[in-house]
């Protein structure tokens, strides 16, 4: 069992900076892929950003491609998001989300995902 806590959102104006982070407890293996997910009022929940675990690639929405960068902290058990250069669309609740790649699934598709923390509001004001 995973659990993750995200912190870090809040209400900035656009072409500001924000810093997302998970902070993963429990059993945490070096084969899952984490990621970020956003979804905002009345739309479907999308992957911004992902990563694995362990080694491997980090992947991005192109919606936030050279704006967004995805990290990761091991010894933390901790993956950021740090958010520059954000504009109103990007405005959402943010969830971090993990699963264990070895059984396949695709990065951007919220149903490979098992484990999920609670959410951590973006506002981004024009």
């Amino acid at each position: 069992q995973v659990q993750l806590v995200e912190s870090g959102g809040g209400s900035v104006q656009a072409g500001e900076s924000l810093r997302l982070s998970c902070a993963a407890s429990g059993a945490t293996y070096i084969t899952y892929r984490m990621a970020w997910f956003r979804q905002a009022t009345g739309k479907e929940r999308e992957g911004v950003a992902s990563i694995p675990f362990g080694t491997g690639v980090t992947t991005y929405a192109d919606s936030v491609k050279g704006r967004f960068t995805i990290s990761k902290d091991r010894p933390k058990n901790t993956i950021y998001l740090q958010m520059n250069s954000v504009k109103p669309e990007d405005t959402a609740m943010y969830y971090c989300a993990a699963y264990d790649a070895r059984g396949g699934g695709s990065w951007w598709s919220s149903a490979s995902y098992n484990y999920w923390g609670q959410g951590t509001q973006v506002t981004v004001s024009s």
